[in-house]
């Protein structure tokens, strides 16, 4: 390398610090302007251009909710850090100065050795100290194919696709029927009635795609409907030995069946996820660039394709960490409230607002400073405190913020262990995500993407 070669890379390092510390666009890209990572752009003091501008620096992207650090101390973590780029570009100009004066110096075999040494040295000590700051992982973000189901709703057709049972039996018999594994989520029976919609199950009659066999579920909500959710309270409907099996593709058609004594209506003490994929007027958002990297933008939807020809949905299933730290992968379904859900491109379901202290829900943690990285702000990817095969599963999660008081001692977190001692020491502070000032719930089913 000759001194010019070398001089030019010395006035670069700043510019490649400053690319490592970048992190991929939080929930909504350039498609879904208002929205700034879990809150609307005008919450934002500045509004999109200061928030694109602090997602550089490693400052929180969120503004702190109650519990999180105040205005004062965030000022000074920001200051602190304006500092540090300030040194840092002093020392990349007086190193550019050093080589310019190199430069000058008669050609000379000992002061070539020595100077390239000395710079040899200085980048490797630079890019040692950012090179942590940005994480990359491995399969960060893979495709996942799941069986669709053919349901109904005021006789047009539903398909959607079933991930969680809060029932041992529903979950073996839909997982054999399927051949796609249903995850059992026993805390799901603790969701109140509004965070429910009603779904008719078929236990005889007429063969079809149903759950038990026989004809399609029928749905009482669709999304955009008023009480829509994807969790489902079912009643089992049993024709009578002495009733003509047909097709009902409705609620009215049922207490219809009812009223003239065809069928027998249970109502069943389980709760399945069946999030809807197509329904008469509408589908889940399917995104644009198909091609998955590390970095994937959550914005712009989280379904790659529909097929109802070979009855498939497949999602971007995400990559994160459980309580222990095992690899766990999720999709992304539906969304309360609006903000979140349109920058990701999914169902809004303000009906699972109502999970907000409920058991149904449990808590997962997503960073909003720090190590950059494929998580939905644009940091490491989240922690949750319960994965598949765990008493307190549950795919309704109530979404924290971790925030790190200092980030450039940022670290990498993967365990629920890890989140408590680093609030016990004071290294991060946790709260309740309030995008639009507004209870925060994600359907985020974790699932085997390759099976």
């Amino acid at each position: 390398m000759d001194k010019k070669t070398r001089a030019a890379v010395f006035a670069a390092l700043p510019l490649l610090a400053a690319g490592l510390v970048m992190g991929s666009v939080p929930l909504a890209d350039a498609a879904n302007p208002r929205i700034c990572g879990v809150q609307m752009c005008s919450e934002i003091p500045g509004g999109r251009e200061a928030w694109e501008a602090q997602r550089s620096t490693g400052v929180p992207v969120a503004t702190p909710q109650a519990g999180d650090r105040g205005e004062g101390e965030a000022m000074e973590s920001k200051d602190a850090m304006e500092k540090e780029a300030e040194s840092d570009h002093m020392q990349g100009e007086a190193m550019e100065g050093d080589a310019m004066e190199k430069n000058a110096m008669k050609d000379g075999a000992a002061g070539d050795a020595m100077s390239e040494s000395m710079e040899k040295e200085a980048m490797t000590d630079h890019m040692a100290a950012h090179a942590h700051m940005e994480l990359r992982l491995s399969a960060a973000n893979v495709p996942a194919v799941i069986p669709l189901h053919l349901g109904y709703h005021d006789g047009g057709d539903v398909h959607f696709i079933i991930t969680d049972s809060s029932d041992q039996a529903h979950a073996d018999v839909i997982t054999a029927a399927q051949g796609w594994k249903v995850e059992l989520a026993p805390l799901l029976a603790e969701a109140p009635d509004e965070a429910l919609s009603r779904t008719y199950m078929f236990s005889n009659g007429i063969a079809g795609d149903g759950v038990h066999g026989f004809q399609g579920e029928v749905f009482t909500t669709v999304p955009g409907d008023e009480g829509y959710s994807a969790l489902t309270s079912h009643v089992h409907v049993a024709w009578n030995d002495d009733a003509e099996p047909r097709l009902l593709t409705s609620e009215a058609d049922i207490m219809a069946a009812e009223e003239a004594g065809d069928i027998s209506l249970v109502d069943l003490p389980v709760v399945i996820n069946m999030p809807h994929v197509m329904w008469p007027g509408g589908q889940l958002q399917v995104k644009a660039d198909k091609e998955l990297a590390h970095d994937t933008a959550y914005g712009g939807g989280q379904v790659l394709d529909i097929d109802t020809d070979a009855m498939t949905a497949t999602f971007v299933a995400h990559r994160g960490w459980g309580p222990d730290g095992r690899t766990i992968y999720y999709i992304v379904t539906d969304a309360t409230p609006s903000g979140p859900a349109e920058g990701m491109g999914v169902v809004h379901t303000p009906s699972s607002a109502s999970l907000i202290a409920n058991p149904a829900a449990v808590d997962l943690y997503q960073f909003s400073n720090g190590i950059a990285g494929p998580g939905p702000l644009g940091f490491q990817p989240g922690v949750a405190f319960a994965g598949p095969g765990d008493a307190n599963y549950s795919p309704m999660w109530r979404i924290s913020l971790a925030t790190w008081e200092d980030p450039s001692s940022a670290t990498l977190v993967e365990t629920t262990r890890d989140i408590n001692t680093l609030v016990a020491d004071g290294s991060i502070s946790v709260g309740l995500a309030r995008p639009m000032d507004s209870d925060h719930i994600v359907n985020c089913p974790f699932i085997d993407p390759f099976q």
